[in-house]
């Protein structure tokens, strides 16, 4: 079989979540990284011009882009024996998987995301406001449980295991703080654990160049906004 490989950027967690997914299903894969300060990489335009976003995973001339996609290939592809399955059997399980994982992705991040780079005093708080609402939901799915999925890690696991590493690198940057051990005790209980297992660890980016990247990015974002009259 030819060997999987994933067009990724070193410190997006989109990728990161499909490096994941590969080792817990035990399969090769090789990264190509783009270099970001040269532009986007013709290989990246080639694969996916509509999107012009990494990940891109390439399977044998197969090309699947935008990660909770790359996710599903991957499970449904690879499936079955003792390959390690991502999403539930039972249909209303999936469709719950898929649901929360969005909200992840829409509501978690884009809300956090959201409140660091709001400047004002007032629009951070209610950015972070916004954010812990969201936040709120997660903890009721995990509460109880030991990964989102049950015993084992699974789909939304995969998805939210940003939470893990990358929450507190934009809570650092964007001066604010989320994930509260006494507000969310169970989501703080599972992003502590879901970091230290050896497959999901061996792939988190060194924490200070993730911190030094978003931080540059969010300056680089306040300094081209407009100004407000």
């Amino acid at each position: 079989m030819a060997k999987l490989k994933i067009i990724v950027s070193p410190t997006s967690f989109f990728c990161t979540r499909i490096e994941w997914a590969l080792k817990l299903k035990g399969l090769e894969y090789e990264l190509t990284f783009e270099d970001w300060s040269k532009g986007k990489s013709e290989l990246l335009l080639r694969s996916n011009p509509a999107h012009k976003k990494v990940p891109v995973l390439l399977d044998d001339g197969v090309v699947i882009a935008e990660s909770k996609v790359i996710l599903e290939y991957i499970d449904e592809k690879w499936k079955g024996g003792d390959l390690y399955p991502l999403l539930p059997q039972d249909p209303y399980e999936r469709a719950q998987a898929r649901f929360w994982a969005q909200f992840a992705d829409d509501k978690c991040f884009i809300g956090t995301w959201g409140a660091c780079r709001a400047e004002d005093a007032q629009e951070k708080e209610k950015a972070v406001e916004a954010a812990l609402e969201s936040f709120t939901f997660l903890e009721k799915q995990i509460k109880g449980k030991k990964f989102f999925a049950g015993d084992k890690i699974g789909y939304l696991d995969l998805v939210a295991g940003w939470i893990s590493h990358w929450l507190g690198v934009l809570e650092e940057a964007g001066g604010l703080k989320i994930l509260d051990a006494e507000r969310f005790p169970s989501l703080h209980e599972w992003a502590q654990n879901f970091a230290e297992i050896p497959p999901i660890k061996e792939c988190l980016p060194p924490r200070d160049m993730l911190v030094n990247y978003w931080t540059a990015l969010l300056s680089r974002l306040r300094s081209s906004a407009p100004s407000k009259l």
